[in-house]
């Protein structure tokens, strides 16, 4: 069962909720000149707020009948597997050790229609070479086949090597940036840190922003 953090569940009438409906589309017309169907979402220096920004992008790409797969690829911390309530045993590194995973993923079912969560599983003593490898290349492409929409969860770009390879991978990343707690030189620093591997950065999410001037349309 998927906890409060998200808001296009509990709350789906909500500003908040309405707000993640039009990052989906404005992400969703980015694409229109260049295929927008894997993508990363991550943070600049620490991970508030990041997963569950990302969780509740899910599943608005889900509720809008999008086949959507949530992969948490953040083999450091990984907290999806909390937010919707799911088993963390089996998931994204049993797809590196084990061939019939790749034939048959462990996805986790949602309980909203359409999203499937592959979770981490065990975490490896070095993230990084498993995120670098072919073998991600080839978990990408059957995700890919089974989906709409392949999102990745990632640490914070300044704190591992972790998004900048995954990012290089996927067709493009988002940066989540909490309004009054990120810094403006982390913010700048991540976005050259991800340029500089040639990672597509569509552009960032502004979240704890206050509401007080937002109408009520």
């Amino acid at each position: 069962m998927a906890k409060k953090p998200l808001v296009t569940i509990s709350d789906p009438r909500s500003a908040a909720a309405e707000a993640f409906r039009t990052l989906r589309t404005n992400l969703m017309f980015s694409s229109l000149d260049r295929s927008l169907h894997t993508l990363l979402v991550t943070s600049a220096a620490d991970s508030k707020n990041k997963s569950v920004a990302l969780a509740n992008l899910a599943v608005t790409f889900a509720q809008s009948d999008h086949r959507t797969i949530l992969v948490d690829s953040d083999l450091h911390r990984p907290t999806l597997h909390t937010l919707f309530g799911v088993d963390n045993a089996e998931g994204l590194t049993t797809m590196m050790l084990e061939d019939t995973a790749m034939s048959n993923p462990p996805l986790a079912e949602t309980e909203i229609e359409g999203l499937s969560l592959l979770p981490s599983g065990p975490l490896p003593p070095i993230p990084a070479d498993i995120l670098s490898s072919q073998r991600m290349n080839e978990i990408i492409g059957v995700l890919k086949a089974r989906a709409d929409y392949v999102l990745f969860d990632s640490p914070p770009v300044l704190a591992a090597s972790d998004a900048a390879l995954l990012g290089s991978k996927v067709d493009g990343a988002l940066l989540i940036v909490v309004a009054g707690h990120t810094r403006r030189d982390h913010v700048a620093r991540a976005k050259e840190a991800l340029e500089r591997v040639n990672v597509r950065l569509i552009g960032s999410a502004l979240t704890n922003a206050s509401s007080e001037n937002v109408g009520k349309y």
